[in-house]
Order: structure tokens, then C-alpha cells, then sequence
């Protein structure tokens, strides 16, 4: 029986200590988190900026209600990870947070608030998956659709938002507001 608890309690310090990323691994995963939320990111914004200048928001919102998940699920196999895009202000209820994704939003957000440097999340979970997260900061060019009412939005653009997105909150942003997070999950 001793012999038993002692082969477990070696099994399991192998595994604890398996579970942990070296600062190499960091370093590494945190690289490549950063290029492939980029690359994600210029792929997702030159198309809408391409919609935009086609025809405004009323070209772009209903663009990216139907592409933004197709481009990024294309861009998920092209890394061989899950990428996805999250808030705590949803527009599209199919990006739902993780109660890690809010816990690693909400710390993003503290940060923010305590005008600290934000830096991107590299860790692995019980199953020895590896995630990066990083923070998706407002820009001035999205305002048109996340900004203020009546601001930056119209109420033309607000009611093509609602017909599209009827239980949309990722609005009343201002240049800078963190906007959610990238959260990518590296496939073993």
C-alpha cells in the first residue's frame, strides 16, 4: 500500500511539474500569440476597412457579422490554434467568455485603470493546453460602431448594429478602453 501511495504521489509531482511553462516556453508561446493576434487582427481590419470605404457601416456590419468568424476560423487552421476574440460587452453571443477569459478581462481591465502596462498571458490549463491571451485596446477607427451614441455612432448605424445584433453591449467605447481580449488556445 505504501509502495502504491509513493508510485501516485511520484506520478503526480511528475505531472504538476509537467504542467508548468519553462520561461523559454513563455517566451516562445508569447511570440507566437503576439504574430498570429497581428496577423488575425490586419486580416479582420483591412477587410472591414475595405467594406468601410465601400460603403460605411452599412456595408461593414453586416460584412462582419458574416465573415469575421469564417476569416478567423481560417486563420485558426492556417496556425493549427483556436483563436478567439472575447468581452465582457458582447456584441456577438457566440464569443461568450470563459470564466478564465472574464477572470484574465477583468485583470486587463484593473491594470488598465491603474495605468499599468499590459502585457500578453501565457499559461497552461489541467489539460496541458497551452493559451495566450492579450488585450484588444480600442482604436479610434472603430468608434464608428463601438463608440458613443450619437457621438461616433448614428442612429442609423446603432439600428443596422441591433436588426444584426439584438442583444449587442460592445458599445460606448472611447479611444484606448479595452475592448476585450484575443484568447488562443496553441493545439498539442
Amino acid at each position: 500500500m505504501v509502495k502504491y501511495f509513493l508510485s501516485l504521489l511520484v506520478l503526480l509531482s511528475i505531472i504538476a511539474c509537467n504542467s508548468k511553462l519553462s520561461n523559454n516556453e513563455k517566451e516562445v508561446f508569447t511570440a507566437k500569440g503576439k504574430d498570429i493576434a497581428k496577423a488575425t487582427f490586419n486580416e479582420l481590419s483591412s477587410n472591414l476597412m475595405e467594406q468601410m470605404k465601400l460603403g460605411g457601416p452599412s456595408q461593414a456590419i453586416p460584412f462582419c457579422n458574416l465573415q469575421a468568424t469564417p476569416i478567423t476560423e481560417q486563420l485558426s487552421e492556417k496556425y493549427n490554434v483556436i483563436i478567439k476574440r472575447t468581452s465582457n460587452k458582447l456584441r456577438n453571443s457566440a464569443n461568450e467568455p470563459t470564466e478564465r477569459e472574464l477572470e484574465i478581462i477583468n485583470e486587463f481591465s484593473n491594470a488598465l485603470q491603474n495605468k499599468l502596462d499590459l502585457k500578453p498571458v501565457v499559461e497552461i490549463d489541467n489539460q496541458n493546453s497551452k493559451h495566450f491571451y492579450a488585450p484588444i485596446i480600442m482604436q479610434a477607427n472603430c468608434l464608428a460602431c463601438h463608440g458613443k451614441l450619437n457621438e461616433m455612432v448614428t442612429i442609423q448605424t446603432d439600428s443596422i448594429i441591433k436588426s444584426l445584433y439584438p442583444n449587442d453591449k460592445a458599445m460606448g467605447y472611447v479611444e484606448g478602453d479595452l475592448r476585450g481580449i484575443w484568447s488562443i488556445t496553441f493545439k498539442n
